[in-house]
């Protein structure tokens, strides 16, 4: 069986769950056990090393208190506003 490999979309929507997750000051932990989750997988959803599923990705979504929408594309996610904000937090990280 062929191993899967992570994708841009995988990538990005780990990027924004980190993202919405330092702008609560949540913790890794924190979220881990309200999904009933180690650390670790929660770290492997943001590197996008592993694929969220549709029913986890709601649960996270309640979580953060965010649409599902918030973690998909811009045109799909919403206002230019957003998108701008994505952008210079992704600047922010590069450096």
């Amino acid at each position: 069986m062929a191993q899967r490999s992570s994708t841009a979309a995988d990538r990005e929507i780990g990027r924004r769950l980190k993202i919405r997750r330092l702008d609560l000051g949540i913790s890794q932990t924190a979220v881990a056990n309200a999904l009933g989750l180690t650390f670790q997988q929660v770290q492997k959803y943001e590197k996008g090393a592993n694929r969220i599923s549709a029913g986890r990705l709601q649960r996270l979504a309640e979580i953060l208190d965010v649409p599902i929408a918030y973690f998909y594309d811009e045109k799909i996610a919403g206002t230019k506003k957003r998108q701008t904000a994505f952008a210079l937090r992704a600047i922010a990280e590069s450096w």
